[in-house]
């Protein structure tokens, strides 16, 4: 099968991390063809369908210079047997737009994966606002002083944009308020932008938690992202450290209840996150930590997704 990945730049990758890469590899072995491309080659015209500018590549095995690539070429997008959209966050006006021409693309016969509509339909943050059994005190809104009313309320708190990735423009304020009028400035910008405001969940020192979830069922493992050096963030881009785990009962409570829903809308990978018993974000623009958890466990979580993929094309 011809597999098209919609990613970055490949030469950004850091393939001892990469989970998209994790990806290609286990796609090789099994001898599918490798191609991709990144959003901004893309392209419709009326008369004809979605294409892309290409890049066919075969991985090498080093940890380098990790492919070769044949002449790029122009494809037709539903030429391919799937496509693979892995492009990483920010979901910006860019992203968005990519997800309207890959949603052409499936009109126009392309199995694409995730679903472009599903991506456009879960943001990160606001997904977590339909399963409110499993989250803990949440407010979102642009109101300044419903903000303060939740803090006086819970004294300990978390305040985050709503576009943010990676841990970025994440703040606690504990029972003193200090700073809480700067940061909702801040983050708020005088009511023109809204703000997730959760209650300070004190098991973060245990690790934010990313349970993956892969055509509706829960890999048996999670990586715990455990805050370093004082920091409230456990993300890995900010130094958080990761912890590979079984999952517990009320991971697995929650991968269950919420896997098989957000595989029929066509969610073929969803990267849940958890502090404690909590349920704190959906993600499914490009979850990671593939490698963390197979290097640590043993579990090829590679093999669980393309197994997915081929049962979803097949």
């Amino acid at each position: 099968m011809e597999l098209l990945f919609v990613t970055d730049l490949l030469e950004s990758f850091k393939t001892y991390k990469d989970s998209t890469f994790a990806m290609m590899r286990e796609a090789r072995r099994r001898g599918h063809t490798i191609h991709a491309c990144e959003p901004r080659h893309m392209l419709w015209v009326r008369g004809g369908v979605v294409q892309a500018q290409v890049r066919s590549i075969t991985l090498t095995g080093d940890a380098t210079d990790w492919f070769v690539e044949a002449p790029s070429q122009t494809r037709f997008i539903k030429d391919f047997g799937a496509v693979v959209m892995r492009k990483d966050p920010p979901f910006d006006s860019e992203y968005f737009y990519a997800t309207h021409l890959l949603e052409q693309a499936e009109r126009e016969g392309a199995k694409v994966f995730n679903k472009p509509r599903a991506l456009r339909d879960h943001p990160e943050k606001l997904a977590i606002l339909e399963f409110p059994q499993f989250i803990g005190p949440t407010l979102v809104t642009r109101d300044a002083q419903a903000i303060k009313r939740f803090h006086t309320e819970h004294k300990d708190i978390i305040l985050k944009p709503l576009d943010g990735m990676g841990g970025m423009g994440i703040f606690r304020v504990r029972d003193d308020g200090l700073n809480l009028g700067g940061i909702i400035e801040t983050l708020n910008k005088d009511g023109a932008q809204t703000v997730m405001v959760q209650k300070f969940l004190p098991a973060i020192a245990l690790g934010d938690k990313r349970v993956l979830v892969i055509g509706g069922k829960p890999v048996p493992f999670c990586l715990a992202r455990i805050p370093q050096g004082g920091e409230v963030r456990g993300n890995l881009a900010v130094g958080g450290k990761g912890v590979a785990q079984p999952l517990s009962d009320s991971d697995r409570a929650i991968a269950e209840s919420l896997g098989p829903i957000l595989a029929a809308r066509g969610l073929l990978l969803v990267g849940l996150d958890v502090i404690g018993d909590s349920l704190t974000e959906i993600n499914v623009t490009s979850p990671t930590c593939f490698q963390e958890i197979t290097d640590q466990t043993g579990f090829d979580v590679a093999a669980m997704f393309v197994d997915a993929l081929e049962a979803a094309v097949f």
